[in-house]
């Protein structure tokens, strides 16, 4: 193969970095013994700029595993935390290690994720793995989901590692190459308003804001806002700003839940940490489609109570917007009552 065929195409920015460091880890992914292709998503190789010849093979499979580190990205585990069922608790990228920001030909920003990549300082004990049939559930479900034009994240690749990934059973490892706007959650926002300072949260606001709501691939070292006189970002001052942020994540929200209940799509697990900022469904753990219509199915064996089943997920996905708006309290006014009432 020459040199040009050899080129991946990756075109790596990576702004997250410039967050203040409470918000992730630097680490590269743990190398896995034997990394194997065993499925390679074309076309969306194609939409990113990169190219098909050079990655869809044992090279592609070394990075896809996170043996090979391509070139210009700059490998770091993200913090979070969240409420699953209701009940806070802390989280993070467990098992998921954020190669960086790819830039795409038209100027798209995408982040390029390994999950099952192996321990973080997130890992809350876990082994930092995955196991093969939900890694490819993820990639069919996602694609099915693209296909059907509901906003989501997307999968590149699913390599096997070469390696059994012990559960109730052994069973073969495997990482799914996850491509998605930016993997900032509501649960990112719960991180910085518990652990961190107004600052943080201000800090990571202004990012989210600028990443998703101005022009996101030419995010500059120093946030500059310019007013825009379609969306009023940045018009008059920051409470306007950050309650234009809140907004706009609850309408994206509404359209994508809409989306969800017309096809019968059950997420399964609507905790705040699986609610991506960007509007895209996130995270295809027991998740399914209905086949016969009834709002109390469910597809989590751990959810007893229904709290997340078919027909709950509206009002979930208002209290989730809930959870976020409390965490821009200190943004919207010095005041919490009036914060409140602004919110």
């Amino acid at each position: 193969m020459d040199n040009e065929k050899m080129k991946a195409g990756w075109n790596f920015n990576n702004s997250y970095a410039r967050l203040p460091k409470m918000f992730y880890s630097s680490q590269n992914p743990d190398p896995v013994t034997e990394p194997e292709l065993v499925i390679f998503n074309s076309s969306l190789a194609v939409s990113l700029g990169l190219n098909e010849a050079a990655l869809n093979n044992d090279g592609g499979a070394a990075v896809f595993a996170g043996n090979k580190i391509p070139e210009g990205a700059s490998p770091l585990a993200q913090a979070y935390a969240g409420h699953q069922f209701g009940h806070f608790t802390m989280l993070g990228d467990g098992r998921a290690v954020l190669l960086g920001e790819h830039i795409s030909p038209d100027g798209e920003r995408f982040d390029i994720q390994l999950k099952g990549s192996g321990r973080t300082p997130y890992s809350r004990g876990g082994d930092g793995r995955a196991v093969l049939g939900p890694m490819l559930r993820e990639y069919i479900i996602s694609e099915a989901m693209h296909a059907l034009g509901i906003p989501t994240t997307r999968s590149l690749a699913v390599v096997k590692t070469g390696e059994l990934v012990y559960r109730e059973t052994a069973l073969p490892g495997a990482i799914v190459t996850r491509v998605a706007s930016c993997h900032i959650r509501v649960g990112t926002f719960e991180f910085a308003a518990n652990f961190g300072t107004d600052e943080d949260i201000k800090a990571l606001a202004d990012y989210t804001l600028q990443r998703h709501f101005s022009g996101g691939a030419d995010l500059a070292d120093t946030v500059d806002y310019a007013v825009d006189s379609n969306t009023g970002f940045g018009a008059t001052s920051d409470a306007d700003r950050y309650l234009f942020l809140l907004q706009e994540v609850i309408k994206r929200q509404a359209e994508l839940i809409a989306k969800w209940q017309l096809v019968g799509f059950i997420h399964g697990v609507m905790n705040t940490d699986n609610m991506a900022i960007s509007g895209e469904t996130i995270d295809y753990g027991p998740c399914a489609f209905m086949d016969t219509y009834d709002p109390a199915t469910v597809f989590s064996s751990i959810d007893r109570q229904g709290r997340y089943a078919y027909g709950n997920q509206p009002p979930i996905g208002g209290w989730n917007l809930a959870r976020l708006a409390e965490t821009l309290l200190p943004l919207l006014h010095e005041d919490e009552k009036q914060a409140v009432q602004l919110a």
